[in-house]
């Protein structure tokens, strides 16, 4: 009954061109939508010469930003309501601190004032967030 044939015998190559075409395009499909992603309130951070710190988890980061509108991550927040929300947020997390990021033009009693809300709030470590200070290269000419 056998025909002899090789056309009836089943293949056990596995065929990956199409899986290979598909994760290309997903590919190219991250690299071009990856730089749209921005994340965060945009301020105008003061600049400080300091060293950068480390942070072992995702921290939460309280924004005040020109108008200033006060934001814990991305999320707006009354600043009355700032000290009950971060100590909500704070019960659930086993590190109590939090970085704070302010735009240069914000009076500083309302940073100072925002400041105090989250001491309030039980945070252990308070953090300022800046931007380094770029230092210009010395242009002397060499003789």
């Amino acid at each position: 009954m056998n025909s002899g044939s090789d056309s009836s015998r089943l293949m056990s190559d596995i065929n990956v061109t199409p899986f290979v075409d598909v994760m290309l395009v997903l590919l190219i499909i991250f690299m071009v939508t990856a730089p749209m992603m921005v994340q965060g309130v945009g301020v105008d951070l003061p600049e400080a010469t300091s060293e950068p710190l480390s942070s072992k988890s995702d921290p939460l980061v309280v924004t005040i930003d020109a108008t200033g509108q006060v934001f814990i991550n991305d999320f707006s927040v009354d600043p009355d309501n700032l000290n009950e929300k971060l100590a909500k947020i704070l019960e659930r997390r086993s590190d109590r601190e939090v970085f704070l990021r302010a735009d240069q033009g914000i009076p500083y009693g309302a940073v100072v004032r925002i400041m105090a809300e989250i001491k309030g709030a039980g945070v252990e470590k308070l953090g300022m967030v800046t931007t380094p200070i770029l230092e210009e290269v010395s242009k002397t000419p060499t003789r």
